[in-house]
């Protein structure tokens, strides 16, 4: 009798809880397409400013060769500068030896102005050739539709993702908390929850209040990390100082905190409060406009559903034999929910967090559409809806854009449909 180690092997990996759940969600065509149109749309948003910029790929003048797309990433970034030859360069008008530009040679900012006053896709356009062509028409000033399309796809995709990941993250910690320790489990000294509370509030005041001058004026991304940062440090501190009360034993009681409670209960106020109405109140108080600030609040409204999903699962899971095993090795609660339970429940949180994208991108196109949060010169799917409102005959102003939106959003549901059918475990 043979064995043929490779067929065994491969038999077993085909067994795998992964292999299956890929076997069935390859099962729905649906799904699969719309996985397969998730891969263009975060190409698209990746390489935007490769695909429509008004700036070369790749240029020689007298003699000596630029990357101008690379060089502005590095000027965004603080790293270079432009030379008074390129500060205000007519990119499209310079006298090249050598040049090549993106496949749309025109960015979402790119004023045309022999083709303002809505030039439509389909008729005559005041263009040299078709290589420079507005292949789905211009607005009211001349801009380029594709390439808003093309950075609305990047905010889209930016908004859907990052606000998620917050919300993903707020989510399960929460979520698992309540689930796992519900209201008699968790426990912690006096001194402890002391410190803790007098450090969020004193995270939150010089981390956030005291800041809120340079997050508004200053770049959110990096001002918003060093915020961050001051909180995380703040909190280190507190509990770095809980060592030196250890030998105060009147302080060092245990106390039981009702998580399940407590946690429930701000998810309930949070759900009771209108999305929109709560996003319009925050971003009315601000005094710079960016989408950034969207999707920190949109991430930071959107925990609620995820930490429920969450709940649900540990509130099972934690009186499975393997808990309790780990629990009898001797192991902490917090080494127990992360390495053990956490991946035996994340199942739910996946699909949530699928169609958790698709409504984070809906929400942010409909804020664009009320000029809402985002800064008067950045052009979304929501921004050129709004476009539309003012010149009913430029239809495409509404289709496309309206489709991109249909579309995005119709790809995440078929996903989160796909992802509920493949880790069903009746299936």
């Amino acid at each position: 009798m043979f064995f043929n180690r490779k067929s065994a092997t491969s038999s077993t990996s085909d067994q795998s809880y992964r292999a299956l759940v890929w076997r069935q969600f390859r099962r729905n065509r649906l799904a699969v397409w719309s996985l397969r149109a998730l891969y263009v749309l975060l190409f698209v948003a990746l390489f935007a400013d490769f695909l429509a910029n008004e700036k070369p790929l790749y240029c020689k003048i007298e003699g000596r060769t630029y990357f101008p797309v690379l060089k502005q990433y590095a000027v965004n970034l603080g790293w270079s500068q432009w030379t008074a030859q390129f500060a205000n360069a007519d990119w499209l008008h310079l006298k090249y030896d050598a040049v090549i530009f993106a496949p749309i040679p025109y960015s979402a900012t790119t004023i045309d102005r022999k083709n303002m006053s809505y030039a439509s896709p389909t008729k005559k356009q005041n263009v040299p050739s078709n290589r420079f062509r507005h292949w789905l028409g211009t607005d009211q000033v001349g801009r380029d539709v594709l390439a808003g399309m093309i950075a609305g796809t990047r905010t889209a995709m930016l908004v859907g993702v990052v606000s998620m990941a917050i919300a993903t993250v707020i989510g399960i910690f929460f979520g698992a908390v309540a689930g796992y320790f519900g209201d008699e489990r968790l426990k912690m000294s006096r001194i402890r929850l002391i410190l803790n509370l007098i450090g969020v509030l004193l995270g939150i005041f010089y981390g956030f209040i005291v800041r809120s001058y340079q997050l508004a004026e200053g770049n959110f991304g990096t001002e918003i990390f060093k915020s961050l940062g001051i909180f995380i440090l703040i909190m280190l501190v507190v509990n770095g100082i809980d060592f030196a009360f250890k030998k105060l034993n009147i302080l060092q009681q245990k106390i039981t905190i009702p998580a399940d409670l407590l946690v429930m209960r701000s998810v309930e106020i949070l759900n009771s409060i209108p999305a929109l109405l709560l996003i319009l109140s925050v971003v009315a108080v601000i005094r710079k406009p960016s989408i950034l600030y969207v999707l920190a609040i949109i991430g930071l409204i959107r925990w609620t559903s995820i930490a429920k999903f969450m709940r649900a699962e540990l509130l099972k899971i934690r009186s499975l034999p393997y808990i309790e095993a780990a629990r009898a090795m001797g192991f902490t609660d917090w080494r127990i929910v992360v390495r053990h339970a956490l991946p035996n429940a994340l199942t739910p949180v996946l699909i949530a967090v699928a169609f958790g994208v698709a409504g984070s991108i809906l929400l942010e196109a409909f804020l664009s559409f009320l000029g809402v949060g985002v800064a008067a010169d950045q052009v979304t799917w929501g921004t050129l809806l709004n476009s539309a409102r003012r010149a009913p005959s430029a239809w495409w102003l509404a289709v496309f854009p309206g489709l991109a939106i249909f579309v995005t959003v119709l790809v995440f549901n078929l996903l989160g449909e796909g992802l509920t059918d493949a880790l069903n475990p009746k299936t």
